[in-house]
Formats: C-alpha cells, sequence, structure tokens
C-alpha cells in the first residue's frame, strides 16, 4: 500500500469496524492498524491516531480516554466511538441509536 493511500484505508477500516460493532461500542486505533498493517502494524499507529482524530474532528466519532472525550494532544491509550448526533443514521447508513 502506498503511502498516500494509507490514511484512506485506515480511515474505512476505523469506519469498517465500527460499523460491524454498532452504535455505544468502541474499537482502538490498533484494531484498524492490525488489519491494514499486519505484522508491521506497530508503525502504522500515528497514522491510525491520526485519522480517528481527524474523523473526530468531522464529527463522526469521539476519540476518548476513560470513556471521556480528548483532544489530539492526548498521550496514552485512546478509544474510538460513535457521536450520537440523534440522527436516524450514523456515518455510511449506521444506525445513530
Amino acid at each position: 500500500m502506498t503511502t498516500e493511500a494509507l490514511p484512506g484505508a485506515l480511515r474505512a477500516e476505523i469506519l469498517r469496524i465500527a460499523e460491524h460493532r454498532g452504535y455505544g461500542k468502541t474499537l482502538c486505533p490498533s484494531e484498524a492498524a492490525r488489519s491494514i498493517g499486519g505484522e508491521q502494524w506497530r508503525e502504522l499507529m500515528p497514522a491510525a491516531r491520526r485519522v480517528a482524530f481527524e474523523l473526530a474532528a468531522a464529527g463522526l466519532v469521539e476519540v476518548t480516554q476513560g470513556g471521556d472525550p480528548v483532544d489530539a494532544d492526548a498521550r496514552g491509550p485512546v478509544r474510538i466511538r460513535w457521536v450520537d448526533t440523534g440522527e436516524s443514521d450514523g456515518p455510511n447508513g449506521v444506525p445513530a441509536r
């Protein structure tokens, strides 16, 4: 995979995993990195975190620590969860409720 394609692949994988889990569930950025990067997943972690925060800035997800939203400068493990927009459908047609 090219460096240019990586953010799009990570974005798609984060959204795919979240859709599979359903509303209210969380995932770790490492899950998307492992799926895309295989044995080299650790090298993808900075990009996976960056993409997660980009999705959060777009209002598609929240990035959290201990269940509370955090900013992009947060250190340590983070989780990703859907944002409850109150609309009938979330990102990629995922039910928001």
